[in-house]
């Protein structure tokens, strides 16, 4: 096991032109690692996990991911993000493309495999999360539940050193997040390293390691889910944890 972290997120500032969105967030996860982003709407935690695979530029900080630095200009963004799933809150699935194809084209053109090698690799991942059956479907004929699901077999069929979530249950209706949550608690069981931004307290109080809760783009408390429900140390987090126990 290295002592190195999976991702390490050094003292990271970014603007909009005048408008700063991220002040100084610093945090390191360690393989394995999950951590749970949660925070008040427009807070910042979707710009910070988005700059972890490069969607976001920022403009002071550094993130290194695996040991690669993204604020290296030599860095080889498209091979980075190869290995950094994301799954988005809308499930960005190829609307003209059967299930079987969204889950093996990148494959064959970023990872250079085979049609076989990414088929089988795409099925036996959508095999993992259920979906056996609807390869040949297109994303239309399925639920937003089911398409977010198919939107997690693609990414781990490229083999991704890290997996990060934005929001991946908050575009579904309520009866369908049970069963994606019950896919991302399957994946940190085994040992996936993974950065989530959610709401869904539950998942993080079952399986994060640690909860970091992000307010007008710092990070203001980073702490196991015991301490943070139990005993969060600032108003900002108690005021959070207070709005959510209303609804």
């Amino acid at each position: 096991m290295s002592d190195k972290p999976m991702i390490d997120i050094k003292a990271v500032n970014k603007w909009y032109g005048q408008f700063q969105v991220l002040t100084d967030c610093s945090i390191s996860i360690s393989k394995g690692d999950v951590v749970v982003v949660c925070g008040p709407s427009g807070s910042g935690k979707s710009t910070l996990i988005k700059c972890v695979n490069g969607l976001e530029p920022f403009q002071r900080g550094d993130i290194v991911v695996n040991g690669v630095s993204l604020a290296d200009p030599k860095t080889d963004m498209p091979k980075l993000r190869s290995r950094v799933g994301m799954v988005f809150q809308h499930f960005e699935l190829f609307p003209h493309l059967s299930i079987k194809q969204n889950l093996t084209v990148a494959q064959v053109k970023v990872l250079g495999r085979s049609q076989a090698e990414a088929e089988k690799k795409g099925l036996a991942y959508l095999d993992r999360v259920g979906l056996s059956a609807h390869a040949h479907k297109y994303p239309a004929e399925l639920s937003g539940g089911q398409q977010q699901r198919v939107a997690i077999a693609r990414a781990l069929s490229m083999d991704p050193v890290v997996m990060l979530f934005d929001e991946p249950t908050s575009a579904l209706d309520p009866e369908m997040v049970q069963e994606v949550l019950d896919v991302m608690v399957g994946l940190a069981k085994e040992g996936m390293t993974m950065m989530c931004v959610t709401h869904e307290m539950g998942f993080a109080r079952e399986v994060a390691d640690r909860v970091v809760f992000v307010d007008q783009g710092e990070i203001i408390e980073a702490a196991t889910p015991e301490e943070f429900f139990t005993n969060p140390k600032h108003d900002r987090a108690k005021q959070f944890l207070s709005q959510l126990r209303a609804h």
